[in-house]
C-alpha cells in the first residue's frame, strides 16, 4: 500500500467497479442526447461569488460546505459544489442565449465538491449528470425533463424510485408566502441559526430534516394555498403532461430543495433504499437565476441526477447491470515469433472494432490462459512455433471449450464473423 490515501470522504473509481459508473453516465445521459441537449463542459473552479449569489448566500452549501480558496493574485475561487450556476455562466458568456434557437438545451457530466459530514452515500467529492433548458417558460419543457430522467432511470433497470413533486411559487405569490411563513416561524422555539434562516430564506427552514422541527411545522401555512392563479394553472400543466405520459410522481408541498434559485416546478427523486439520504437527484426551474449573476431575464429548467447514488440505489434494489465485457479476444502467443505474429493479429482486430487484449511479458501457457480467463474474452488466440509452421493459429471458443485451428491470414476475419 502507498503511504498516500485518497482524501476523507473521497473515493476512487476503479475496475471493474468504474463500468457500472461510466454505463450509468451513458444512461442517464443517452434520452438527453436524443432529445436535442448539446454537450457542455465547464471548469472545476468558479469565481466565488457566482455561488454566492446563483447557489444563495444562506444555503448551507455557501455558508458551510464550499471549497474556498485564494490565488496567488488574490482571486477568490471556489470548487464548484453545483453544476446550474456554471452552465448558465457559461451559456451567457458564449451568448448561446443569443444564437436565436431557445431554449438552449444542455447536458453536462462531471466532479462537484462539498464540505459535508462523510456518511453512507454522501460523500465531499461526488459525480452528477445534469440537463439545463435555458431561456423559455413552457410547462412542457419542465415536463420533458421530469420525463426523460424518468425515463434514464428505468432503462437501467430502477423500479423503486419515487418523483417528488410542488411548485414554489413566482416573484409575485412567492413574497406573500414568504411573509405569512416568517410570522408562523417567529413564534416557534428555534435555535438561532435556524432563526436567522427565517429572515433570509424562510422557505428552508421546511427543508430542515430535524424531528424536533419538523414536529413545530405541523400547522405551517401552505405554499399551495399562496400560489396565484398563473401559478396553479402552470403548475396543473406540469402535472398533467407528466402524468399523460405515464410517469407516477407524489404531490409532496414541503419539498424545496438546498438551493435558493428555485421558482415554480420543484422534483426530486428518491430511492427508500438508501436510508436517511434517499435523494438520487433533482430540480427545479429557476428562472431568476440568469438576471442573480447579471445576466439578462432567461427562465430556465434542469435537474442534476447523482452517479454515485444511482449506483447505491442500483445496488439496494439488486440491479445488475448487462456490462459487455471489457475484451472479446485474447491472444495468447507461445515464444519470440509468435509473439511479434499475434501482436500484429491483435492490431488488426482492434482497428476493425474488435475489443482484443495480449499476453504480455512473455508468461507461460498456464498462466497466460488464467488472464485470458479473467478478461472475460469470447476467443483466445494461441499460437507456437509448430502452429506458425503451419500457417495457422489455434482458435478456442471459451465457453464451449471447442478449439480449431484457422489459417493465420483469415484469424480477423474469422473472430469479426463470429462476433458479428
Amino acid at each position: 500500500m502507498s503511504t498516500f490515501q485518497a482524501p476523507k470522504g473521497t473515493y476512487d473509481l476503479t475496475p471493474p467497479r468504474s463500468a457500472t459508473f461510466l454505463a450509468v453516465r451513458e444512461a442517464i445521459s443517452a434520452p438527453l442526447r436524443d432529445s436535442g441537449y448539446g454537450y457542455i463542459e465547464t471548469p472545476g473552479f468558479e469565481n466565488v461569488e457566482l455561488f454566492a449569489r446563483g447557489v444563495g448566500e444562506s444555503t448551507d452549501i455557501v455558508t458551510k460546505e464550499m471549497y474556498t480558496l485564494t490565488t496567488k493574485g488574490g482571486s477568490q475561487l471556489a470548487l464548484r459544489p453545483e453544476g446550474t450556476a456554471s452552465v448558465l455562466r457559461a451559456a451567457l458568456e458564449a451568448n448561446l442565449h443569443k444564437a436565436g434557437n431557445l431554449p438552449v438545451k444542455l447536458w453536462y457530466s462531471g466532479s462537484y465538491y462539498r464540505y459535508e459530514r462523510p456518511q453512507a452515500g454522501r460523500y465531499r467529492h461526488f459525480s452528477q449528470v445534469g440537463a439545463e433548458a435555458i431561456g423559455t417558460e413552457d410547462p412542457v419543457l419542465d415536463a420533458e425533463l421530469i420525463i426523460l430522467a424518468d425515463q434514464a432511470y428505468r432503462s437501467l433497470g430502477l423500479r423503486q424510485f419515487r418523483i417528488l413533486l410542488n411548485s414554489l411559487g413566482d416573484k409575485e405569490c412567492r413574497p406573500v408566502y414568504r411573509e405569512a411563513l416568517q410570522t408562523f416561524l417567529r413564534d416557534l422555539d428555534l435555535d438561532e441559526e435556524t432563526r436567522r434562516r427565517i429572515e433570509i430564506n424562510p422557505l428552508r427552514v421546511l427543508d430542515d430534516k430535524r424531528a424536533d422541527v419538523q414536529k413545530q411545522l405541523t400547522d405551517a401555512p401552505k405554499l399551495r394555498d399562496y400560489l396565484c392563479d398563473a401559478c396553479k394553472a402552470y403548475h396543473e400543466e406540469v402535472r398533467a403532461l407528466i402524468t399523460a405520459a405515464g410517469v407516477v410522481f407524489e404531490d409532496d408541498e414541503k419539498l424545496v430543495r438546498g438551493l435558493d434559485y428555485y421558482t415554480r416546478t420543484t422534483f426530486e427523486f428518491v430511492h427508500d433504499g438508501l436510508g436517511s439520504q434517499s435523494a438520487v437527484g433533482g430540480g427545479g426551474r429557476y428562472d431568476g437565476l440568469s438576471e442573480m449573476i447579471g445576466g439578462p431575464e432567461l427562465p430556465s429548467v434542469g435537474w442534476a441526477l447523482g452517479v454515485d447514488r444511482t449506483v447505491l440505489a442500483l445496488e439496494a434494489e439488486g440491479v445488475e447491470l448487462d456490462l459487455p465485457a471489457t475484451t472479446s479476444v485474447y491472444a495468447v502467443p507461445l515464444g519470440e515469433e509468435a509473439r511479434r505474429v499475434l501482436f500484429g493479429v491483435v492490431t488488426e482486430l482492434r482497428r476493425a472494432g474488435i475489443a482484443a487484449d495480449f499476453a504480455f511479458g512473455g508468461r507461460g501457457l498456464k498462466g497466460a490462459m488464467k488472464s485470458a480467463n479473467r478478461s472475460g474474452a469470447r476467443y483466445t488466440l494461441v499460437a507456437g512455433e509448430r502452429d506458425l509452421a503451419e500457417g495457422v493459429v489455434q482458435l478456442k471458443d471459451m465457453e464451449s471449450g471447442e478449439q480449431t485451428a484457422v489459417p493465420l491470414t483469415e484469424a480477423a476475419a474469422e473472430l469479426a464473423k463470429r462476433l458479428g
